[in-house]
């Protein structure tokens, strides 16, 4: 599967989604439209639709809900940018939400982006088919109160506090890490994959997540703002402790690159053909943004 025509798919998926959305509102869908169109990686719709590629043929058929996933996780990068939380005034390149709209406006935007994801999501379940009623229960046990939003919550707590190894595994496996894994979860819920698979890919999304933020902690370090698309350092801005305050660099790099080997490790149990999904691995591995 090629990831390029993946990331093509949902790109076009979200836009004739919103096209003619702007004039029943035009401000509202104009601000959601902003933070979603302006790129980003779609790596949880990718690892969504390359997952779900290794049980069924064709992708195409759960383009809604990879489209729904990244628009939760677009919704949770406006609010996390707001002035309350982060105050960052970049993002994928661009001037964060509320430095366009406002943070009234972006707050709604990120609560329509929300909400549209689960119209989308309870659209599909319409069919009456038990995997997608699963699927978008995934979906939102993640980025609820008792996954992503937990570990956001925790996060802003631990501002200015210097925080246990065992917080900062909490804070970070549910605000990055469960999206991630939902978006594995799903794929292979979708695509009827069995018990045994199901279980060996959560341990693969658990470790893929934390893999995810040890990086992001990295080039938050030495990563190139111009590459990246948003500024450097806002975590030492911000004075908070990171995987790289808690193991230094070095040892950052060496997490990384165990739990990748942990991942593919994983993935050789399953019984389908991997490949795909142990591309994206390494690719994210070695990621520069």
């Amino acid at each position: 599967m090629n990831i390029q025509l993946l990331r093509e798919s949902v790109e076009k998926w979200i836009d004739d989604y919103f096209k003619g959305k702007s004039e029943k509102n035009s401000k509202n869908f104009e601000a959601m439209s902003y933070s979603i169109k302006v790129g980003g990686k779609r790596v949880r719709p990718i690892l969504m639709l390359l997952t779900y590629g290794m049980y069924k043929e064709d992708y195409r058929d759960i383009l809604p809900f990879a489209a729904a996933l990244e628009m939760i996780h677009t919704y949770s990068l406006i609010h996390d940018d707001l002035p309350c939380m982060d105050n960052d005034d970049l993002r994928r390149g661009k001037p964060t939400n509320h430095k366009i709209y406002g943070e009234a406006i972006a707050v709604l935007a990120g609560d329509g982006l929300l909400n549209e994801a689960m119209v989308i999501m309870l659209d599909q379940c319409l069919d009456g088919n038990l995997n997608t009623i699963k699927a978008s229960n995934i979906i939102a046990k993640a980025s609820g109160a008792e996954g992503m939003i937990a570990g956001q919550i925790c996060d802003i707590l631990s501002e200015g506090m210097k925080i246990s190894e065992e917080k900062l595994l909490y804070m970070h496996k549910n605000k990055t890490g469960e999206l991630i894994k939902a978006a594995v979860v799903c794929g292979a819920t979708l695509g009827n994959a069995d018990e045994t698979d199901l279980c060996y890919l959560k341990e693969y999304g658990d470790k893929l997540g934390l893999a995810f933020q040890i990086k992001d902690d990295i080039l938050d370090v030495i990563g190139d703002v111009a590459i990246l698309g948003k500024n450097t350092k806002s975590d030492e801005f911000n004075n908070k402790t990171t995987f790289i305050t808690m193991y230094g660099l070095e040892k950052c790099k060496q997490k990384c690159n165990d739990l990748t080997q942990e991942c593919f490790k994983i993935l050789k149990q399953i019984k389908v053909n991997t490949k795909y999904l142990e591309e994206i691995t390494e690719s994210l591995l070695r990621r520069e943004y």
